[in-house]
């Protein structure tokens, strides 16, 4: 990727030194979760953030709004898992009062779903991304060492009901552990109306055990699901982070639902295939910390900043500063690459 032509954004814009726009903001509402993912943290938790360090309401509609007047077109709404926050409904309900309005998501485990999907709609969510790596119930008590399936199924079915659609469950393949499950999943979500995105195992697990020997590639999961199902590529995607296929034929045609867009699946690469050529994301932690890259290891303090008294125009000086300084790739297939200290329940995926 070569720098585009040096130029200062103007308002309502974001663009970095590669000409790149930043449009999709996540936030992450907690680091904390209900769940203990075996690659994600120690069966203990970590050592969450204080309260006091965490974003408030007030403080993230602050913000939000300022990145909104400097061309963020998206929100979704992270964690760790958000709806452990209290008071989610309401910090949603706000969101969707700014202007221009946000489309606005929500990733969740949808352990807490099912109570409270018709509320997040009226509160003005859009759609939800809810994590889900398998249909057994043994299987997922193993990884997420906890027994609740059936509540996730429960709030997939709630969000649906509640029309937070497209409804995207995402996944992540473990040799020894899902992989060999995917095609039963997408025959699942087919049949329910469900868009299911495959995802590459990342390196952004708690305790630094992530090899790239040991990770699934979108290879594999194609070459797995093509035992069973007939896929065609899909041209466009934009700046979207799945790579889309259209499912042309496979068992129980007759039984699938179509959701938003049709018979489709997606698989998000980000390291066997990176897409950082056309990243349009930023990440704001849920202590106040805005990173670029996913991946990265710089973090701009625009909480201290905040509490310090900045103004909105001195806000939007420094994000603009870090979305200039915003890497070409994250380079993890590039020698010395470096896991970031932060897993992924502190930064907001």
């Amino acid at each position: 990727m070569s720098p585009a032509t040096e130029s200062t954004p103007s308002d309502g814009v974001l663009l970095d030194t590669f000409g790149r726009r930043a449009e999709d903001l996540r936030i992450s509402l907690t680091d904390k979760c209900s769940l203990r993912c075996t690659y994600c943290m120690p069966a203990e938790g970590l050592a969450w953030l204080p309260a006091t360090a965490v974003l408030s309401d007030d403080e993230i509609l602050r913000l939000a709004t300022v990145f909104l007047g400097l061309g963020v077109r998206t929100i979704r709404l992270t964690g760790g898992e958000p709806l452990v926050r209290a008071g989610v409904a309401g910090l949603i309900s706000r969101l969707a009062q700014l202007r221009p309005r946000p489309e606005l998501s929500l990733t969740t485990n949808a352990i807490a779903l099912a109570d409270k999907a018709e509320e997040l709609a009226r509160s003005g969510l859009n759609r939800v991304n809810v994590s889900l790596d398998t249909l057994d119930r043994e299987r997922f008590h193993s990884l997420t060492r906890r027994d609740r399936l059936a509540d996730v199924l429960a709030g997939l079915a709630a969000a649906q009901a509640a029309g937070l659609s497209p409804v995207k469950v995402n996944a992540v393949l473990m040799r020894e552990q899902n992989l060999a499950e995917a095609p039963r999943l997408l025959a699942w979500a087919l049949g329910a109306g469900y868009q299911l995105r495959f995802i590459e195992h990342m390196p952004l697990d708690a305790e630094h055990l992530w090899t790239m020997e040991g990770m699934v590639t979108a290879d594999e999961v194609l070459e797995v699901l093509g035992r069973d199902f007939e896929l065609r590529p899909v041209a466009h995607r934009g700046h979207a982070p799945a790579e889309e296929f259209e499912v042309l034929d496979g068992p129980d045609r007759a039984g699938w639902v179509a959701a938003p867009g049709g018979h489709r699946v997606g698989i998000i690469a980000s390291v066997s295939r990176p897409f950082c050529r056309d990243c349009d994301r930023l990440r704001l932690t849920a202590d106040g910390q805005l990173r670029t890259c996913l991946f990265g290891h710089q973090e701009t303090d625009l909480r201290s900043a905040l509490r310090q008294g900045a103004t909105d125009a001195e806000l939007a000086e420094l994000i603009r500063v870090a979305v200039r300084a915003k890497p070409a790739g994250h380079g993890i297939n590039a020698p010395g690459f470096r896991q970031p200290e932060r897993p992924m329940s502190a930064i907001g995926g």
